[in-house]
Parts: C-alpha cells; structure tokens; sequence
C-alpha cells in the first residue's frame, strides 16, 4: 500500500497550493484528479488558474462521481495522484438528483468505497478537503446534511490515510 495523506482546511486557506507542492516531492509525472464541474464563469476561471499554476509536469483528470473507480483506473500510471477536492466531490454526490431516505447512507457508502480504494492502492494519493464544520449551523437542511456529510466523511478519510494535515493562513500543521 502507497502512502496516503488527507489535507483539509478553510476556504482560501492555502490547502491546495500546499497538496501541490507536497505532491511534487514525488516527481513527475503527477496527476490532478479534479471533482469540480466548471459550471459557471467563475469556477471556469478557477479551474484555469489551478492549471496555470501546476505547470506541465501535471495530467489533469476530471472525475466528478466516480472518484473510486478512476482513482483504481490509474493506479500505477502516475508517481502520485492529487484529488482535489472531497467537498465537491460530496457536493457531486448530492446533487445528482437521488432524494431519497437514504441519501446520506449511500453517500456514505461512496466515501467508504473509497476509503477501500485507497487502502489498495500502490501509488500515493493526497486528498484535499475543506473543513465545514467550524462555523454556524447551515438554515437549510440540505446545507445541514452536507455539513454532517463532509464531517463524516473527513473522519473516515482521516482515519484510513497515513497523514492528516490542516492548512491555517497559509501555513500546514501536521496532525497525524
């Protein structure tokens, strides 16, 4: 089993910038798997910015559902895979149109078939996450699931990866 490393923090906290640089400690070629959809204008916007900036030692994959399968599929192709990000991967899940009363038990289900994937996995991945759970209660349930999805999620993710770090203002702390 290859190292795994979880990396969450606030919103604009430098978590991305970091897992890219961490990332590159294992040499070319690297891979981006991206979860975001580019939408609109502005994540359009987003998302080049995030290209410009990796550079050409990166192969970026977009996988927006099926993050598992794609992350088994490329196994072994690159020195280390970055999935940027869980949140919006959740973000995929739940809004894929299934309301139903176990919508949050198979979403679970989804990270914890994930969670199988990356113990059986021989190249590292490093995952990017966002911390949600640190500011008020969302009004709306929907927000409210998705709050205690992405807490739940990141427990699980924390515990089946060898590393856990938290970027504050910029600056990585390391957890586990």
């Amino acid at each position: 089993m290859a190292t795994t490393t979880l990396i969450t923090g606030g919103a604009r906290s430098g978590k991305s910038r970091f897992a890219e640089q961490f990332a590159t400690a294992y040499g070319a070629p690297l891979c981006y798997l991206a979860t975001a959809q580019p939408l609109d204008a502005e994540m359009d916007e987003r998302i080049a910015c995030h290209r410009v900036r990796r550079g050409s030692d990166w192969h970026t994959v977009e996988e927006p559902l099926a993050l598992p399968q794609t992350l088994s599929r490329l196994d072994g192709s690159y020195r280390a895979i970055l999935v940027d990000c869980i949140t919006l991967w959740l973000t995929n899940l739940l809004l894929q149109g299934r309301e139903d009363a176990d919508q949050e038990g198979q979403v679970i289900a989804e990270v914890q078939r994930l969670a199988a994937t990356l113990r059986s996995m021989t190249t590292p991945v490093i995952l990017v996450t966002n911390e949600v759970g640190m500011g008020i209660v969302p009004e709306h349930r929907l927000g409210r699931l998705f709050r205690d999805l992405a807490g739940q999620a990141s427990q699980i993710l924390a515990a089946t990866c060898d590393e856990v770090y938290t970027v504050i203002s910029g600056i990585p702390l390391k957890l586990k």
